[in-house]
């Protein structure tokens, strides 16, 4: 519907032409010129609120959040991760070029359909924290974790100077690093738990185990004394959503809150503050239990003696397709194996990645610029093309 008013409009969807359109529309007010006599400059702030209603929607952004905590809790994970970030990446990027291409008109109307986003900010700060502190199922709480996010991205998108966007895109690029990280560390303790057991009806009775395997906050008690290292690396990046320095989610919020408080925005940068401090409450009580609370799993007594054999095998070309067989009787034995449970561990795609995430969250103080660049150059590019 906002797209179809924008083009009843202005007779045109290109950003370029709006932009052109939006620049000349206090012509339309001027009695003494007929120059774009048919158009009326609040059509495009009615048309755009529109359309943006929709893309918040989309991003999960309060007040259009209510379903998203939902979607994450139900979902297998590995989808989850997939939704939480690649699907947000390309709305924001195509809401930066559209504040862009129709916030500097010379608007006669009061209201700035950008407004919408700060107002959009201020509640996803609000509601992302305060309602996150009641959430005892881990991805609700990334959830509304993501929606406190959203309000910090939102903001640097309403100020659209160079800083903000700078700011913008640095965020928006230690949102996906952080947040990938945090739900493949969340798959990584689910496989590493599957040789123990936990005599909890509470965690019995939970549904889809197979692809959540994790799904509440407290199954992550104590893990540090299982997995110490993976335990480590779910506590930096944590920290690094709390905003600690010298993490690479404080250098984003703080270049967030620079660019609001140089713009004028004090009373969102004060609630966005007060929010980040708030929020510490529901990402500390999940180190609390991990690295504090006693463990309340022990190794499947079926499994501690049990030894797993395994055979390799050569595969034979029966034919001239060179086509591979899987006839064990003419393939030839090359190995054989014999281990334990002790012997099996995480693949190896999932912990080269999560060490490098988790590097880079920890170690950007020291390789700032390189990170720091390629946000300047992409405002750069967007400011002058």
């Amino acid at each position: 519907m906002g797209t179809s008013l924008l083009y009843a409009n202005s007779g045109t969807t290109n950003l370029d032409g709006i932009y052109v359109i939006t620049s000349l529309s206090d012509l339309a007010n001027d009695n003494s010129n007929d120059i774009l006599y048919w158009y009326k400059s609040y059509y495009i702030n009615f048309s755009l609120l529109i359309l943006s209603v929709g893309f918040l929607f989309k991003v999960s952004a309060a007040p259009f959040h209510f379903w998203s905590p939902d979607v994450y809790d139900a979902i297998p994970t590995i989808v989850t991760t997939f939704v939480a970030i690649v699907a947000k990446i390309s709305i924001f990027i195509f809401l930066l070029e559209l504040v862009h291409y129709t916030s500097n008109s010379l608007f006669n109307f009061q209201f700035s359909w950008t407004s919408s986003l700060l107002v959009s900010s201020l509640l996803s700060l609000i509601i992302g924290t305060v309602v996150g502190l009641t959430q005892f199922r881990i991805k609700r709480l990334f959830a509304y974790s993501t929606i406190s996010h959203v309000g910090f991205i939102l903001l640097a998108l309403s100020i659209n100077s160079i800083e903000s966007i700078q700011a913008f895109i640095f965020y928006l690029m230690q949102y996906s690093i952080s947040n990938l990280n945090a739900f493949f560390i969340l798959i990584s303790i689910g496989f590493s738990l599957y040789f123990y057991i936990n005599d909890s009806d509470e965690f019995k009775q939970l549904a889809d185990k197979n692809n959540s395997p994790i799904q509440l906050i407290s199954q992550m008690k104590g893990y540090f004394y299982i997995n110490p290292v993976l335990s480590l690396s779910l506590a930096v990046t944590i920290f690094s959503f709390v905003g600690i320095p010298p993490l690479i989610g404080f250098f984003a919020k703080q270049m967030v809150l620079s660019a609001a408080l140089d713009s004028g925005y004090v009373f969102l940068a004060l609630v966005a503050i007060l929010t980040s401090v708030i929020s510490a409450v529901y990402y500390l009580n999940i180190i609390k239990q991990v690295f504090f609370d006693e463990s309340e799993y022990k190794v499947n007594p079926e499994l501690t003696n049990m030894n797993l054999h395994g055979n390799i095998f050569k595969k034979n070309v029966l034919n001239e397709s060179k086509e591979l067989t899987f006839n064990l009787d003419e393939d030839i034995l090359t190995q054989r194996l014999t281990f334990n449970t002790s012997s099996i561990v995480l693949s190896s795609y999932l912990t080269i990645t999560i060490s490098i995430l988790t590097l880079t969250i920890l170690l950007f103080i020291f390789i700032p610029q390189e990170w720091l660049n390629m946000a300047n150059i992409l405002a750069l590019i967007i400011f002058n093309p």
